[in-house]
């Protein structure tokens, strides 16, 4: 009968009894035997996993095999849209492009500015700042490619969902075409607001809790509630995106009954200014709460600096319900003065305060440099570039406020996309002032100190982002 001699037994001899173990006179040729079976089994296992690894492609195959793949979808998207517009009535094309642009545009732009917070975050890692202190940020936060990975995502799923809309609405199907935007914006609240953990739980959790805390500034001002000025440059996604919403739920989508200017989802609704003014309250009751906490002056400057954007919008918006010789010889020149007003005191607020230009610091120090952080690095023309261009875009962000210029959607549009890039270098001046106050402070502070919550509230009264 057989007998299993697969386990070793208590004397310690091999229990391989196939290969002469036990058996007198055999122990030399178990001490050959047996290595020579193991050495043969390691070969196996090796030239397995070369095998293995010469099948599987290379990266740098991968990567140009997926840009390809990009690079097709893009034509062909642009190749059906293009197609598709042409398709339409000449005198219903730049209504039927008004509307797309109106869908999809706010999107666009939140897709936009995911790629820019991606480019932030890697400068961030591969510079000496340590923007996870600065944020207050765990660990297991979203690194710059995986926000990127969520940027390529939505760079493919909304264009897609557009082509899509323009290719079913002028081809007849205008019941399948209207569901294309809603479809997409459902699915995008879905994911933002799913509880399961899926798709990032932890760094969605914490968007949607700084959303909250910005909304609701019911507890002292953090950093990462700078959130706010972000969504300040985005007041136009937000007007927008109220559009899309009320001619979805009127069932407007696919029509021109929305071109009504005095209905419910027309150009006069007063609901554009309110939209349009809401990241503005937004920040000023932060400032207003941060002088309640550190009864810092600086704090009520920075208040009126977000204040001043209100008889912008407010003025702009007029125009619609005044008479024309009232608007032309009364509310357009206040909306002149207000603007030039606004757009001076934000760029002062941005040199002086936000950045603290008042010396040439040495943003872009990479741990590692490179020929083009060479290029950066120390640079005064750098300096002198951001403050020329956030003048210069400062005062154009004003058109975007103003109501009764927002029928010119393809300007509209290029000034919004202009102002999230000058948000964009905001940001990196901005977290690099941050970065300063932080490393001067812990100089300062003994090592054996711990600052209390007091002194954490006051050391954050100056984050007048």
């Amino acid at each position: 009968m057989f007998e299993s001699h697969h386990l070793r037994k208590p004397t310690g001899k091999s229990a391989f009894s196939g290969l002469g173990a036990g058996e007198p006179g055999n122990s030399g040729q178990e001490s050959y035997v047996f290595p020579m079976v193991l050495g043969d089994m390691k070969g196996t296992t090796n030239s397995l996993t070369h095998t293995a690894a010469a099948m599987m492609p290379s990266p740098i195959f991968i990567w140009r095999f997926q840009v390809t793949l990009f690079l097709v979808w893009g034509f062909s998207c642009c190749k059906i849209g293009w197609d598709s517009v042409m398709r339409m009535n000449s005198d219903l094309r730049d209504l039927f492009l008004y509307e797309a642009f109106l869908y999809y545009n706010p999107l666009l732009l939140v897709t936009m500015m995911v790629w820019l917070w991606g480019v932030c975050l890697w400068v961030f890692s591969q510079s000496t700042i340590s923007y996870v202190k600065i944020f207050d940020i765990d660990q297991n936060h979203l690194t710059h490619r995986e926000i990127w990975k969520c940027s390529t995502w939505l760079t493919i799923i909304v264009p897609t969902s557009m082509t899509a809309y323009l290719y079913l609405y002028s081809h007849g199907e205008v019941s399948l075409a209207a569901s294309q935007p809603v479809i997409l914006h459902i699915a995008f609240a879905l994911v933002l607001v799913f509880p399961f953990d899926i798709f990032y739980l932890s760094s969605r959790y914490f968007f949607l809790k700084t959303l909250w805390r910005i909304a609701f500034p019911l507890q002292p001002i953090s950093f990462p509630d700078f959130l706010a000025d972000i969504l300040t440059s985005m007041a136009k996604v937000f007007s927008d995106l109220e559009r899309s919403v009320c001619r979805m739920l009127h069932n407007q989508v696919a029509t021109i009954a929305w071109f009504e200017a005095d209905s419910i989802c027309g150009s006069h609704s007063v609901a554009i200014p309110l939209m349009l003014v809401i990241p503005y309250i937004w920040r000023l009751m932060q400032c207003l709460r941060q002088y309640k906490d550190t009864k810092e002056k600086t704090t009520l400057f920075n208040a009126l600096k977000y204040s001043t954007a209100v008889p912008v919008i407010f003025l702009s918006a007029l125009k619609y319900h005044v008479l024309p010789d009232r608007w032309t010889y009364v509310y357009h020149p206040l909306w002149l003065i207000s603007s030039f007003v606004n757009s001076l005191y934000s760029f002062y607020w941005d040199v002086t305060r936000d950045w603290d230009l008042s010396v040439f610091t040495r943003i872009f120090k990479f741990n590692k440099p490179t020929w083009w952080s060479d290029l950066l690095y120390g640079q005064k023309w750098v300096y002198y570039w951001v403050i020329g261009s956030n003048l210069i875009l400062r005062c154009t962000w004003t058109y975007k406020l103003s109501a009764h210029l927002r029928h010119n959607y393809l300007t509209v549009f290029t000034i919004t996309a202009l102002e999230m890039l000058r948000r964009f270098q905001w940001i990196f001046f901005r977290v690099e002032n941050e970065w300063n106050k932080i490393s001067k402070s812990s100089i300062q502070l003994p090592m054996t100190d711990i600052p209390n919550e007091d002194e954490k509230l006051v050391d954050s009264s100056d984050h007048t982002v």
